[in-house]
């Protein structure tokens, strides 16, 4: 047996813990949608305020 036959053959690609591409740009996505405030209304659809009877 020659010494490099004993070596480790290199590999095309890292494996990086068994995550799917698809798993890992789902949780991207869920995480962008949590974290980013929700947007404010436009004021042209927002219904004109009620004006009510102050209390006693």
């Amino acid at each position: 047996m020659s010494a490099t036959e004993n070596r480790p053959q290199p590999q095309p690609y890292a494996i990086v813990g068994g995550v799917s591409m698809r798993d890992l740009l789902a949780s991207c996505a869920a995480a962008e949608a949590v974290s980013t405030p929700p947007r404010l209304p436009d004021p042209g659809t927002l219904p004109a305020a009620v004006e009510r009877p102050k209390a006693a």
